[in-house]
């Protein structure tokens, strides 16, 4: 991973992004691309038919440069390399974009809701049009640290294979990895890859991993996850995105949804 994209916007989680994209630079060498997208946030009326076009306030153009000049002044005393590109636009189309030529995008959420969630929809509709991996970063996260455990979340579909592949550079520098399966392997049909399938994949990278079946009980997948991921002291989640359609999960639920409304990590995830 030597070509790591941060969203950068304004909002509380960001310095959580950039910190975990500092010390995942420093550890591989890489290279840093900052991507300050602007919301176009101003409709102006173009006819009387209702056709009408948008642009970006001068207000929002001079915040986002404040905004620059204050993250650059910071990234100046950092000892990796990076550059800094502005949009003006959609932010899932700049982000697309970009990630073409980058090993990992990071992103984060908005404030979402009274209770202070946050979304992470955007992660979730990168995961599906990007070839690129995601990582969804908490605005709690506190870096990431060399020395961190890593939980693959395994459930055998095509999804979770390209996530688990993503992340081998991740993973083959973890302390520790741990293939988190939930429910009866027995019960699984023949289109499902086994977990025994990913540790002799791993082993061929030469990373050591333990497989951990952990029981499908009353609680949601993504609770029995995070608990799971929690008490080995991972510092990091990797996941397959969707493995049934968004729509799907939009409707009555799923655990790439839940575990993206409140990330209890960094969660690195691919469709």
């Amino acid at each position: 991973m030597r070509s790591i994209l941060v969203h950068a916007m304004n909002d509380a989680g960001f310095d959580a992004r950039l910190q975990v994209g500092l010390d995942l630079c420093r550890r591989f060498n890489g290279h840093l691309t900052v991507l300050q997208t602007i919301t176009f946030d101003l409709v102006v009326p173009t006819d009387p038919f209702g056709v009408s076009a948008v642009e970006v306030s001068q207000a929002s153009m001079k915040l986002a440069e404040e905004f620059r000049e204050k993250i650059e002044g910071k990234l100046k005393q950092e000892d990796v390399r990076w550059d800094w590109h502005v949009e003006a636009g959609y932010q899932v189309q700049c982000l697309i974009r970009h990630a073409a030529l980058n090993d990992l995008v990071l992103v984060g959420g908005a404030p979402d809701g009274s209770e202070g969630r946050r979304s992470f929809s955007i992660a979730g509709t990168l995961a599906i049009h990007c070839r690129t991996p995601i990582m969804a970063v908490p605005h709690t996260a506190n870096g990431f640290p060399a020395d961190t455990a890593a939980a693959l979340c395994w459930n055998g579909s095509m999804e979770a294979a390209r996530a688990m592949r993503a992340a081998v550079p991740l993973l083959a520098s973890a302390s520790a990895v741990h293939i988190l399966c939930v429910g009866d392997p027995a019960e699984e049909g023949d289109e499902k890859l086994p977990a025994i399938s990913a540790a002799d994949y791993l082993e061929r990278h030469d990373i050591d991993c333990e497989i951990v079946q952990l029981p499908l009980g009353k609680e949601p997948v993504h609770e029995t996850l995070r608990k799971a991921a929690e008490a080995r002291e991972a510092g990091f989640m990797v996941m397959g995105a969707y493995g049934q359609p968004r729509i799907v999960e939009t409707l009555f639920g799923g655990v790439t949804r839940n575990v993206l409304a409140e990330p209890p990590m960094p969660v690195l995830m691919a469709h």
